[in-house]
């Protein structure tokens, strides 16, 4: 009987594991390694020829193929199996599919966050992956880029608290529980500080800028034990952050102590040579790479050439490639794979994926993922109103799954095994929530009204110089006088109207930027002719992304914005409108009037002439941190109980919440602080905490608020985050706006 060999001992430890392996592997074996190819290419060629370690977009069939490929190998690795999985399991017909990050950060709930990843995580894990590229962690200071839905948002203390609790989800009790996958952070970082909204521009970033409100996110993700991060397109100052030694090695492994693995993004080592032209050929950019600590390379095939190449040119040594490898082989060897590959198992499927547990959660979160921006008084509509009524529901998302459940979602175009996108039958719309949800003898009626878009092929040709192929260019769609006549007949024979309107999948995502951020093609035009029936309008925004309302929307009876609102999301839409539910959502990012007052967000450098432009003013349509309930609770009396702090001290305060309406409201009290004198340009308040509280009809309650004073950081001009003497404000109340936030003022001494 032949003797076990070390790597395949479960009762060896890991590191005897990786260094028996790696010394039984040849060097195409441990290029191999390095590289994450495309499955939806020839997979028995990836494995055979390319030797590779991990695949990514593995239809349900290739993951049995793969496993069974994998075992006829010398070695017999096992591979890393990944795909974005952001909002549930992307690519997986029935999978429960969420609303996307920016909807759901629109809840302010960490908690209910943490939920969503873990049932993302179980059902992951039951069909074969092992990864998800997730969760972003980018800020979303221009909203004309396409990926501004991908986000969090736009501040970096909500952006964090979302962020780990996602990393706490995915990764469960730890990585050897079967339903746990890797967390992974991206993109690292400063990817969407792009020029003009385009998509992986050269971002415009000091390390001192990137310290301020960039890193902190990636921080507390490593810190939280996040065990891989991805890498953003950009470049920054020049560099790309693919070959970043500052943002690689000095920050990311040396100060936070991050061991995990690197993933490069979408062919980031090949784009050096065909892109950015800074490397001459596949060697140079692999030497690159590896130098930089990069492990694992997506999509870069030229890589595994290259590298040996560079390796018998002397621009890197195979210990270079052994130390990315055994970074790789730890992450396999944690996951247990080489005992469970943890094979797609059809029996969890059929018992988790789509579960009717998940889909309760998926519902719960799209509840707390709406935001209640405008209200006359007309929300909520009463069943109990005398006599029938008639709902016009209008409007090109009105009855569209797809823009409901947004990008990464079957049909958004990243696979090829789904060209219908998720089953139909497992998306409720807005006309099927209103349907669902209004008394059995009201009518509800629908129609389209307007188009958004007309794709055409892009003339530059069907692929970019990589062969990916480029998105179809959409020019806005011309206004129907019949569809829009259509709609208004409608209206004029409807008690209320519904009209749902935002943008599409072919607007959204990478490469999909947009130089605007009006309602797309004829939908501005809907509004305006429903506007002029008179009857009561509501305007549901199912978007990406904040979008510009025209003045018939913005003189709407009510304006409910949802983002991509996922599965569920037609019907909670349904249940606000009725008032079976409370609004408690609250704007993670900010809304402009118009594109040309970005950037947008609330927390701006204080220093310029004047508060507005000549023609315009800057104060935004909608801002971070705003959204109505049903019912109006006032702020007052804000009290610090100690004003004299050191920064070893916790700020203690409380402030008084009051609930003059007749429902109940979930509040989400917001904390700012702001450092009223610093030795650098500074943000004006930052938030740093929330609380979210229920005051019932008629209640009165005191609230405790806590802040350590060492949360009130700036970041210096040597780029140290230090909190420095002198007097504070505390600020705290319903949305970043000035008018909405209570003051009180403290100080920092020695």
């Amino acid at each position: 009987m032949s003797e076990l060999p070390t790597y395949k001992d479960p009762a060896a430890s890991i590191d005897e594991r990786i260094t028996d392996l790696i010394q039984r592997m040849t060097l195409p074996e441990k290029v191999g390694q390095m590289l994450q190819l495309d499955a939806r290419e020839n997979i028995t060629g990836l494995i055979a020829d390319f030797h590779v370690g991990s695949i990514l977009h593995t239809s349900p069939e290739d993951m049995i193929l793969s496993a069974k490929l994998v075992a006829e190998t010398r070695l017999q690795i096992p591979l890393l199996t990944a795909d974005d999985c952001i909002h549930g399991h992307s690519f997986w017909p029935g999978a429960t599919i969420f609303p996307t990050q920016l909807s759901m950060a629109s809840s302010w709930d960490s908690d209910l966050i943490e939920r969503v990843a873990r049932v993302t995580a179980v059902e992951v894990s039951a069909t074969g992956l092992h990864w998800t590229f997730s969760p972003v962690l980018c800020i979303a200071r221009d909203l004309r880029w396409g990926r501004v839905g991908e986000t969090f948002g736009e501040d970096p203390f909500l952006i964090g608290e979302m962020g780990v609790a996602m990393v706490r989800g995915y990764q469960g009790a730890g990585l050897d529980d079967e339903t746990a996958i890797l967390a992974c952070a991206k993109h690292y970082v400063g990817y969407s500080e792009t020029q003009g909204g385009r998509d992986a521009t050269e971002a415009d970033l000091s390390p001192r800028k990137l310290r301020s409100w960039f890193l902190p996110p990636f921080e507390r993700a490593a810190r939280e034990g996040c065990r891989t991060f991805m890498l953003g397109y950009q470049a920054i100052d020049g560099v790309p952050i693919t070959m970043n030694k500052w943002a690689l090695n000095d920050v990311l492994k040396n100060e936070w102590g991050f061991t995990g693995t690197l993933i490069t993004d979408w062919d980031n080592v090949g784009r050096m040579v065909w892109e950015q032209q800074i490397q001459p050929d596949h060697a140079s950019a692999a030497t690159a790479a590896v130098l930089a600590g990069n492990d694992l390379v997506m999509t870069t095939p030229g890589f595994f050439e290259g590298a040996q190449e560079a390796i018998s040119r002397g621009m890197i040594t195979e210990a270079h490639i052994d130390a990315a490898v055994t970074r790789i082989l730890r992450l396999k060897f944690e996951l247990g794979l080489f005992e469970n590959p943890r094979l797609p198992d059809a029996v969890r499927q059929a018992v988790v994926i789509g579960s009717p547990e998940h889909s309760d959660l998926n519902l719960e979160v799209a509840r707390r993922s709406l935001v209640l921006l405008q209200n006359d008084g007309t929300l909520p509509i009463s069943p109990s109103t005398t006599g029938a009524k008639k709902i016009a529901v209008v409007g090109p998302n009105a009855h569209d799954q797809h823009a409901q459940l947004g990008d990464w979602a079957g049909a958004s175009g990243q696979v090829d095994w789904m060209p219908d996108g998720h089953p139909r039958h497992l998306t409720q719309t807005v006309f099927d929530g209103l349907k669902l949800i209004a008394p059995s003898d009201w009518e509800v009626t629908y129609n389209q009204g307007a188009d958004i878009a007309i794709l055409t092929p892009d003339p530059e040709g069907e692929t970019f110089a990589d062969g990916q192929p480029r998105p179809p260019i959409a020019a806005p769609a011309p206004v129907d006088a019949d569809m829009i006549a259509e709609a208004v007949a409608a209206a004029n024979e409807a008690d209320y109207v519904v009209a749902v309107v935002g943008d599409m999948i072919a607007l959204i995502g990478e490469g999909r930027s947009t130089a605007t951020l009006e309602l797309f093609g004829a939908q501005n035009a809907l509004l305006d002719a429903l506007a002029a029936t008179g009857k009561p309008m509501i305007v549901v925004l199912i978007s990406s992304k904040p979008q510009i309302l025209p003045e018939s929307a913005l003189n709407a009876a009510a304006i409910i914005n949802a983002f991509n609102p996922g599965m569920r999301g037609g019907t909670a839409i349904a249940e606000m409108i009725f008032g079976e539910i409370e609004p408690s959502g609250r704007l993670p990012i900010t809304f402009a009037r118009h594109a040309g007052q970005q950037p947008i967000y609330y927390n701006q450098l204080r220093g310029q002439h004047g508060h507005r432009y000549a023609d315009l003013t800057q104060d935004p349509m909608f801002a971070f941190g705003e959204g109505l309930s049903y019912s109006h609770v006032e702020y007052s009396n804000l009290v610090i109980t100690k004003t004299e702090l050191t920064r070893a001290d916790t700020i203690d305060a409380q402030i008084t919440l009051t609930n003059t309406g007749s429902r109940p409201s979930l509040e989400t009290v917001q904390i700012y602080f702001s450092d009223l004198v610093t030795s650098i340009t500074w943000a004006d308040k930052e938030l740093k905490g929330y609380e979210q509280v229920l005051v019932g009809p008629g209640e009165t309650k005191v609230i405790d608020l806590k802040l350590p004073v060492a949360d009130c950081t700036i970041v210096d001009a040597d780029s140290n985050r230090i909190v420095e003497l002198g007097e504070f404000a505390l600020l705290v109340g319903r949305s970043s706006r000035n008018r909405d936030l209570q003051r009180a003022l403290f100080t920092v001494t020695s």
